[in-house]
């Protein structure tokens, strides 16, 4: 079973990936590290609904991320 975090803690960061135009931008958090959950928010709705991944998943994600795999 699963623990969803209480992400009212959370310490939001913009992607560098983010367009600088202020409309497609995701955050994270790094604030669950240790309990190897990473939240995952649009910045447009900061009050809506976070997905969270498992950090050894996003990881993953991020690599492909920066080595094109999603071009």
């Amino acid at each position: 079973m699963s623990t969803i975090p209480d992400l009212s803690r959370a310490d939001w960061e913009k992607s560098s990936y983010s367009g600088g135009n202020g409309g497609q931008c995701v955050e994270f958090s790094r604030t669950y590290v240790e309990s190897e959950m990473i939240p995952v928010r649009d910045s447009k709705l900061p009050s809506g609904p976070a997905l969270v991944f498992a950090a050894a998943a996003w990881s993953l994600f991020v690599a492909g991320v920066k080595g094109g795999d999603f071009v």
